[in-house]
């Protein structure tokens, strides 16, 4: 018997035994887990999902947390600044064991379910609830910082969000290394805007 089951957004053809790398599970080598998004069952009887198979399920046994093979990206600004930069990415993985394969019975097994690391968890969703409102607190310019609003891109939102990190000046920004670059984006949730925008080359230039 074989399955097609899906997680992360990608499908899998498994049968017991099966080695499987998928995207990362929120679970540690030697826990078991079930999938329970199963689009089909395969073998002496056919059964397709409309569009998941009710009560079916694939459990698995985790081996171990591992790193995909690493990509390269590589960006080139040609008329704007005429910059390089190339960085190295491995996507982070689920080493698995499928160890059974259910027909039927998957919703009352007891076994847990396989959940993305990167899925909310409900300490996320109590952390997200509204909290008491509270008087915003108002971000004040230092006197003597730059106006970083010269850089492309930002506005006024923008400046106060960079003040606010303590960024004030663009010496402070061109001296900015790659792992510098990743934390104000994710902290800031500037979405790439960093690169996009080449603020980096962009303070060099302003703070000579």
């Amino acid at each position: 018997m074989f399955a097609v089951l899906k997680t992360g957004g990608k499908q899998y053809k498994v049968q017991s035994g099966d080695l499987l790398r998928v995207e990362k599970l929120a679970a540690a080598a030697g826990e078991k887990v079930q999938f329970n998004d199963i689009l089909m069952l395969g073998g002496d009887n056919t059964v397709l999902g409309a569009p998941l198979v009710a009560g079916a399920a694939v459990q698995a046994e985790v081996i171990d947390q591992i790193k995909g093979e690493k990509t390269i990206k590589f960006v080139k600004r040609r008329r704007k600044h005429s910059s390089k930069r190339t960085r190295g990415h491995r996507q982070q993985l689920t080493l698995l064991r499928v160890t059974e394969i259910l027909a039927e019975g998957g919703d009352a097994s007891g076994v847990k379910a396989a959940i993305g690391a990167g899925s909310v968890s409900g300490a996320a969703v109590e952390a997200a609830a509204p909290a008491p409102k509270k008087a915003a607190a108002k971000v004040e310019k230092a006197e003597g910082a730059d106006d970083l609003k010269k850089l492309s891109g930002v506005g006024p939102a923008l400046e106060k969000k960079l003040l606010a990190a303590g960024i004030t000046s663009f010496a402070q920004i061109a001296a900015w290394t790659e792992a510098d670059i990743a934390k104000f984006d994710e902290e800031l949730s500037f979405k790439g805007r960093i690169e996009r925008e080449g603020w980096v080359d962009q303070a060099k230039e302003l703070s000579k």
